[in-house]
């Protein structure tokens, strides 16, 4: 007869990830699903959902959006800049300076 391995003990318990890194489906890309082949840099409305507060492009891992349309949508991004329908930086944001974030570390008060 053969000896198992784990005799006596336990089997390893897996956690309930919930939302964590890796738990589950990719989020659909909103342009294949809507059937959308090119990108406009003009749509400010669906070009705002891959901007962040900051004025940052999201990533792929945040937005759901596939390779081809996250490369469209950076470039609409950047085409919409340079004519100025979007802003560079969100100078409403607050700077983490300000409110005591990261730029505090160095500074003696």
């Amino acid at each position: 007869m053969a000896k198992q391995r784990n005799s006596g003990k336990a089997a390893p318990r897996r956690r309930d990830k919930k939302g964590g890194a890796g738990s589950g489906r990719r989020k659909p890309c909103l342009h294949c699903k809507e059937k959308i082949e090119q990108v406009d840099y003009r749509d400010l409305a669906t070009l705002r959902k891959f901007v962040s507060e900051r004025g940052k492009i999201r990533s792929r891992r945040i937005t759901g959006a596939c390779r081809r349309h996250q490369s469209q949508v950076a470039r609409a991004v950047k085409r919409a800049r340079e004519l100025a329908l979007l802003p560079y930086v969100n100078e409403n944001a607050t700077d983490p300076r300000e409110r005591g974030g990261r730029g505090d570390r160095d500074r003696e008060r």
